[in-house]
């Protein structure tokens, strides 16, 4: 068998500069059937499913019927093979792409950590999903929202293996959005909504008198965005995806075995058998992205869409914002008769943004325990860091709350700018990453590539507008 260090490995391609090559290991049998691995899409459909899906989208829809929606799915598509391209530098290894950046500079993974951090500081999910459950029970957003943090907090350090639980609420919120999903179909959207849906591709056009920059945000932020690509690397690893079988799973210091996880990762030779199971994990994981992640999201944007165009197209007035989805909750209880789906309504939203919620506060905590450990702290116990990372999240989120912020102009504008720049980033050194590091038979090329460099193009235009746009009215 080869072994590390020798001049003909798989692992003399990694530059060695500030972390340790990877071992040389074989890459593990992969499971017989898709079904087997279903669940880092679900989460990341799950945790995706937020403020865009059931805000943004609905309310283009109710200023313009259904001519956008075309753009949820570009945007999807595009993130599926963003999101492929950070699976497959961690199926070979077992590393996140993270730790793969720093390989070529130490402080990559830091930058990131931080423009996540900074991307999600303002706890808006959980502000969101309380102001749902005032219009059900009354009572104090602030407050609400300040809970919601605390039990969040608590279900991650709690968990004995926090990516199960993740997965668990995750998929629950799924299937709680597929039942209003089927209940809407049959009580909410009208037969003038089922009749226009061909609209979709018929009329399908960029209505440029929403603003482009709004447009353009829609269309790169369908189903995730920002950190959270990022992360599917640590949500597949934790799934024991490829090489990630060899890298122990993020437990709870207190409930849970944490284990001294190694700071980089494995590396295969490509020979035949180890290609053979490539080629299986590579048609796997591309299965579970298309029949998750990207069938969920789109399914989901354009049933929101039809809601809102049945219940509210036309209607003058309309906020883009989470006082919209008051406004929608009283038309459908007006639509459908009864005043029970407008309360149904709130109370699937309210549980959809609180799980959104609990993902951003993980993957925000995870990638930066990823990141201090492999770069800065070696020794450290990842369990341990990531707890101390999901309090002190949580603990920033309530000191914004009881300060009496009420979403500050400055927060907003970093989050919109943030987001598109690290996926501008991201995108470039992806290419480099899986060009430069991969064995060449598994390597990017061909169409991924083309498909990376429109993201490139993509985000980048998107960072342009966003910082233009938002810095202008800043400092008007």
């Amino acid at each position: 068998m080869t072994t590390r260090g020798t001049p003909a490995s798989a692992a003399d391609r990694f530059p060695a500069k500030h972390l340790a090559r990877p071992q040389v290991r074989p890459l593990p049998e992969a499971p017989a059937s898709t079904w087997r691995i279903i669940g880092p899409g679900v989460v990341a459909a799950g945790v995706g499913l937020a403020s865009g899906e059931f805000i943004l989208f609905p309310y283009i829809a109710s200023q313009v019927g259904l001519v956008f929606v075309w753009a949820a799915l570009v945007g999807v598509v595009t993130q599926f093979f963003l999101n492929m391209e950070i699976e497959r530098y961690t199926l070979a290894t077992g590393e996140t792409a993270l730790t793969g950046f720093s390989r070529f500079w130490r402080h990559w993974g830091l930058v990131f950590a931080v423009l996540t951090y900074l991307a999600n500081l303002w706890p808006g999910w959980a502000t969101s999903s309380a102001t749902l459950v005032t219009y059900l029970w009354g009572g104090d957003v602030r407050w609400i929202a300040i809970g919601m943090l605390v039990v969040i907090g608590l279900i991650l350090t709690l968990a004995p293996v926090v990516y199960v639980a993740l997965e668990r609420a995750e998929m629950l919120k799924v299937a709680a959005v597929i039942v209003l999903v089927v209940v809407g179909a049959f009580f909410a959207i009208t037969a003038d909504a089922w009749s226009s849906l061909p609209r979709i591709v018929t009329d399908a056009s960029v209505p440029t008198e929403l603003g482009f920059a709004l447009l353009l945000g829609a269309l790169a932020f369908a189903g995730a965005g920002g950190g959270q690509n990022l992360v599917q690397s640590n949500w597949i690893r934790d799934k024991q995806f490829g090489m990630g079988k060899y890298v122990p799973r993020i437990a709870s210091p207190l409930t849970g075995k944490p284990e001294a996880a190694p700071s980089t990762g494995f590396i295969f030779e490509p020979d035949e058998d180890n290609m053979r199971r490539w080629r299986a994990w590579w048609r796997l994981a591309n299965r579970e992205q298309l029949y998750t992640f990207v069938l969920i999201t789109f399914v989901t944007i354009t049933f929101t869409s039809l809601l809102a165009y049945s219940t509210v197209y036309g209607k003058p007035g309309l906020s883009n914002s989470i006082g919209f989805l008051k406004v929608e909750g009283q038309a459908l209880d007006t639509a459908v008769g009864g005043g029970w789906f407008g309360a149904f309504f709130w109370f699937i939203g309210a549980f959809a943004l609180f799980a959104a919620a609990l993902g951003i506060t993980d993957y925000t905590s995870r990638l930066a325990a990823d990141v201090i450990k492999t770069s800065y702290a070696q020794k450290a116990k990842e369990s341990t860091l990531y707890v101390v990372l999901v309090w002190i999240l949580v603990l920033l989120g309530c000191v914004i709350l009881l300060a009496g912020f009420d979403q500050p102009l400055v927060l907003l504008v970093l989050s919109a700018c943030v987001g598109g720049l690290m996926m501008f980033i991201y995108s470039v050194l992806l290419i480099v990453l899986n060009r430069r590091v991969l064995p060449d038979q598994i390597r990017i090329r061909g169409g991924r590539i083309a498909a990376l460099c429109w993201s490139v193009g993509l985000f980048g235009v998107l960072s342009v507008l966003t910082i233009v746009t938002q810095g202008a009215k800043l400092f008007d």
